[in-house]
């Protein structure tokens, strides 16, 4: 069956340039005239057209406004201007509304004509797949996975997407529980290398002596032991990305080749003298002070600049609690479906126990504690005595009464903020209930809720 022409709608208001088009282009192109920009907007809202190729000078309406018209269509075509009154403004007009590409009709030719709407075509087809391509990681590999709508996570969001297409070594650091191997995968996923390996080493699980034969490889009979050559994970990731978690507790020894690594790409497996390459690209990460750690001399300072080229700081869970509605709900729906348990909301109480706890475990606690709330709780929202006793007894113990979260060691602003945010997820987002129930007008709301950062809620 042979492949579908792309449809083309040629506007012009004088016919003998219409049909002289048609004649020009109706092998390659399924080809539709209109003789005014109504007309085409007609047809326009009728078909989906690949290309509209279109005078500028027209009646009552010039092709200037018909691109603008075309271009904000859901499907809009390729617009392409044509004018006898060519002028750089002209162009600089045409592109500003949306053209495609702009022809003065004294140098019109039909081959370079043809040659510009399919290099249009072509230049569409690979934006769209390229967006494609990048929903596609977004969906698998990318940030999805990390909820937040605080500055500081979005901060991070924006960093992730600048860093991620470039070959640059990123240092990840943070409190335990705050997501660092999460951006590990968004920065690999979202990066050329996502087709590659992401090969993860937790450095703290490993002694020093394994962690070598374990990063570089070994061969036989290299040590007691080593009945066999064993490829290291530095191999494994070739072409790929090598993500070190928890690097602050490497070994001085280890360090050393570390660095060498880091500066060359190169490397020996334990037991060889040979020389190999490896094309890898390094995430690391840890929850300690490395900049403290080279002051005492337990890190040393020029690996710590090899790894520092791009820091990436984790708030705390503590410090973003705007973040803990969006993720608990999402925990709540991951665990829901998982436990086939028909849970689907927080009581008060529960909410504002989860905003005021200090989570000093950050999101893999609170993730902890959501699943466990599903799995027990018997009701169709997760109620205060479904949480841990932790949480509970930090609660009861800070002195909140009802459903009415502690204030009494906030700030006036913090307060105002919980306060916010308990109302919208009590109103599960509706601004005016939530207004209502604050007993403010929905502008004032709106007004707070720019102040908070919170206009994604």
């Amino acid at each position: 069956m042979p492949a579908q022409r792309p449809m083309l709608l040629i506007v012009d208001d004088e016919k003998t340039q219409r049909e002289g088009l048609r004649a020009a282009l109706e092998d390659s192109f399924e080809v539709y005239l209109a003789d005014s920009a109504v007309a085409a907007i007609e047809l326009l809202e009728r078909e989906h057209f690949d290309v509209l190729l279109t005078d500028f000078r027209m009646p009552n309406e010039d092709g200037l406004k018909l691109i603008a018209r075309a271009k904000s269509l859901p499907r809009p075509p390729i617009c392409i201007l044509m004018t006898a009154y060519g002028s750089e403004d002209t162009a600089v007009e045409a592109i500003k509304r949306g053209a495609d590409d702009y022809i003065p009709k004294a140098k019109l030719n039909i081959e370079e004509l043809e040659f510009r709407i399919r290099r249009a075509m072509r230049q569409q087809k690979l934006e769209t797949e390229n967006i494609v391509l990048r929903q596609q990681l977004d969906t698998k590999y990318g940030l999805e996975n990390i909820s937040g709508q605080s500055p500081a996570m979005i901060e991070i969001f924006d960093l992730v997407r600048q860093v991620a297409p470039s070959q640059t070594t990123v240092l990840i650091t943070g409190e335990s529980g705050t997501g660092k191997e999460l951006i590990a995968r968004a920065v690999h996923g979202l990066s050329p290398r996502a087709r590659q390996p992401l090969v993860i080493v937790h450095c703290a699980a490993l002694p020093a002596t394994l962690l070598e034969s374990e990063l570089f490889g070994h061969e036989k009979g290299a040590f007691t032991g080593a009945h066999e050559r064993r490829i290291g994970r530095v191999e494994q990731a070739q072409g790929g990305t090598l993500f070190l978690d928890e690097i602050g507790e490497i070994d001085p020894t280890i360090q050393i080749k570390l660095l060498r690594f880091l500066g060359e790409r190169t490397f020996e497996r334990v037991g060889s003298n040979k020389t190999l390459v490896a094309d890898v690209r390094l995430i690391a990460a840890t929850n300690k002070n490395l900049e403290e750690m080279v002051k005492q001399g337990k890190f040393r300072e020029d690996l710590f600049y090899r790894l520092n080229v791009v820091p990436v700081l984790m708030p705390p869970l503590r410090d973003r609690k705007e973040d803990i509605p969006l993720l608990a709900q999402a925990f709540l729906k991951e665990f829901a479906v998982k436990n086939n348990k028909a849970v689907n909301d927080f009581e008060a109480p529960a909410m504002d126990a989860l905003l005021t706890y200090n989570w000093p475990g950050n999101v893999r606690e609170l993730r902890a504690a959501i699943e466990g709330a599903v799995v027990l709780g018997r009701k169709d929202r997760v109620t205060l005595r479904d949480l841990p006793a932790s949480i509970r007894n930090y609660a009861t113990g800070g002195g909140t009464t009802g459903s009415t979260p502690l204030i009494a060691s906030m700030s006036v602003e913090e307060a105002e903020k919980q306060l916010i945010l308990r109302a919208l997820n009590e109103c599960k987002g509706n601004r005016t209930e939530a207004a209502r129930k604050l007993g403010m007008s929905r502008r004032t709301l709106h007004r707070k809720l720019h102040k908070y950062h919170l206009e994604g809620f």
